[in-house]
């Protein structure tokens, strides 16, 4: 297994984007992949059935549970976690650590608890929280993508709200209240120039 470069200098090239259900993390990547393709974005597995219009390798590598146990147990997850008490989400650690071994600039949209484990093992990655506008706007927006039934549903928000109470453990907080708004500010404190 490769060891990790954990200078201080190949950490400030990661950034780590987390927050709620909902809050558009999906979209604010998906901007920035549009607007931004020099920042290079994780992606991650999950066991989960992908959701209409993803496709495996772009959105996540969809990975069956046996496969997922493998790759956590074989140390090729830098972070993994069980989300909303049912299907795993982890970031393989190959690509990540090639991409800060090459200086070029790291992004990782994962959730609170990755985020956690993140910390431990890279404490100078610059950690990001993307909130709601409102907690009232992230229930709407969540309802809105109907990709979920009301007991999912009920079960991410709560999920949601304990995350939200958490925000105070990242370096910096960004509202997306709009899309392109986010994502510029999101890069800028990335230390990239905005258009």
């Amino acid at each position: 297994m490769t060891v990790p470069d954990t200078s201080p200098a190949s950490e400030a090239r990661l950034t780590v984007l987390a927050g709620p259900t909902a809050v558009g993390k999906g979209t604010v990547s998906a901007d920035i992949r549009r607007r931004y393709p020099q920042v290079w974005l994780s992606v991650s597995a999950t066991t989960r059935a992908p959701r209409p219009g993803e496709v495996d390798g772009v959105h996540y590598h969809f990975v069956s549970e046996e496969e997922f146990e493998r790759m956590a147990a074989e140390g090729e997850l830098l972070e993994w976690a069980v989300v909303h008490g049912q299907n795993r989400y982890g970031t393989p650690r190959g690509p990540v650590e090639e991409q800060l071994r090459s200086g070029e600039p790291a992004l990782l949209e994962i959730d609170l608890q990755g985020a956690r484990q993140v910390r431990r093992t890279m404490p100078n990655a610059h950690f990001v929280f993307l909130a709601p506008p409102s907690f009232e706007e992230l229930e709407r927006r969540l309802v809105g993508r109907g990709t979920e039934g009301p007991e999912e549903r009920e079960r991410r928000l709560r999920t949601a709200r304990e995350e939200l109470a958490h925000a105070d453990e990242f370096d910096d907080v960004v509202v997306n209240d709009v899309v392109t708004r986010a994502t510029d500010e999101l890069v800028s404190l990335m230390g990239l120039p905005t258009e």
